[in-house]
């Protein structure tokens, strides 16, 4: 990462860039890993609608929101993640995204562990692709302790094996 990069939370306005990002990652880290048709045409506009309502709703009390960390550049969004609490009391990063051709720089590890400060008070958890080998990697080598592997549901009907991983409060791996 380099000094000009900022990490700031994100709302509504940035609804259009981050639904932008998020399908350019997704066609270029899931190609070959999820069914071509799940990234083709109609995967833009879903994910313009999927942020569109998710950075507008009332979500009830703070503690409840889900909250929007960007990553600037000089002015270019070149990152995002997205925190989710959830019932049982953890936090989901439901979503890290680099932009591509901007990975392996230090704006996912900054992501990350800005995320980690912001969720000392709970264990964080996240769901990777087991096919998204780069990421697995990754958030083992960030302290991420695999703490499940299942099958991930996806709109279109398709299946995909996924892990868990999670880190306890504080920012350390989950102990298991």
């Amino acid at each position: 990462m380099n000094r000009q990069t900022v990490i700031r939370v994100g709302g509504a306005a940035d609804a259009a860039t981050v639904a932008a990002l998020h399908s350019e990652s997704w066609r270029t880290t899931y190609a070959g890993i999820v069914p071509a048709e799940a990234l083709g045409d109609g995967l833009a506009e879903e994910r313009r609608e999927l942020w569109a309502i998710r950075l507008t709703a009332d979500y009830g009390e703070p503690a409840d929101t889900p909250v929007l960390l960007i990553a600037e550049a000089d002015g270019e969004v070149v990152g995002f993640a997205y925190l989710v609490p959830q019932p049982d009391g953890r936090v989901l990063l439901d979503n890290l995204h680099v932009r591509p051709g901007r990975t392996g720089g230090g704006i996912g590890r900054a992501l990350l562990r800005e995320a980690l400060a912001r969720t000392a008070h709970a264990p964080l958890c996240l769901e990777v692709l087991a096919g998204n080998t780069r990421a697995v990697a990754f958030y083992e080598r960030e302290g991420g302790v695999r703490t499940d592997e299942r099958e991930g549901y996806f709109p279109g009907g398709f299946t995909l094996p996924e892990y868990e991983y999670t880190w306890a409060p504080g920012g350390e791996g989950a102990r298991g």
